[in-house]
């Protein structure tokens, strides 16, 4: 009998592909603003979801929004000419500047974007993450550049 336990038990494991951690998005109760709409365009790899919260206009050029990124998701490389701060609210992500190490981001850490510093963002490889994300626009908009690559991506420095 404790056989046939054993077994049924491993046939459930192996059924539902579990990997050790299954990736874990965030779940819709535990967002503190809703999703918003997915993103679609090329500046972005994987799943990301933004709800503009504010809109920069000619009154005010700070531009505020939630942005939920799924599990291994994240941004190019991009500059804010006038800078940006990311407040994490949910979930594990990443941030990196170039040529410095990638930084862990969990709920409560703010990071505060230099100006027209390259950098990128988003989640870890099996978490979700959701950030408010406060743009400066005065200078211009977001600059894109390359994607960052797997190697960049997953490394492994400072985690």
């Amino acid at each position: 009998m404790k056989n046939i336990s054993i077994i049924a038990f491993a046939a459930t494991v192996l059924m539902c592909g579990c990997k050790g951690q299954p990736d874990s998005p965030i779940p819709e109760k535990d967002l503190i603003f809703a999703k918003g709409q997915k993103i679609e365009n090329d500046n972005f790899q994987g799943t990301v979801f933004l709800n503009n919260l504010v809109m920069a206009d000619s009154v005010n050029n700070t531009a505020v929004g939630s942005v939920t990124f799924e599990p291994g998701a994240r941004t190019k490389w991009h500059v804010h000419p006038a800078g940006q701060i990311i407040l994490a609210l949910a979930g594990k992500g990443y941030y990196q500047e170039q040529g410095k190490a990638k930084l862990i981001l969990k709920k409560g850490d703010v990071i505060k974007c230099p100006p027209s510093i390259p950098h990128w963002h988003g989640a870890s490889t099996d978490t979700g993450f959701v950030q408010v994300a406060i743009t400066n626009r005065e200078n211009g908009p977001t600059v894109w550049l390359e994607a960052v690559t797997e190697r960049e991506y997953k490394s492994y420095n400072n985690q």
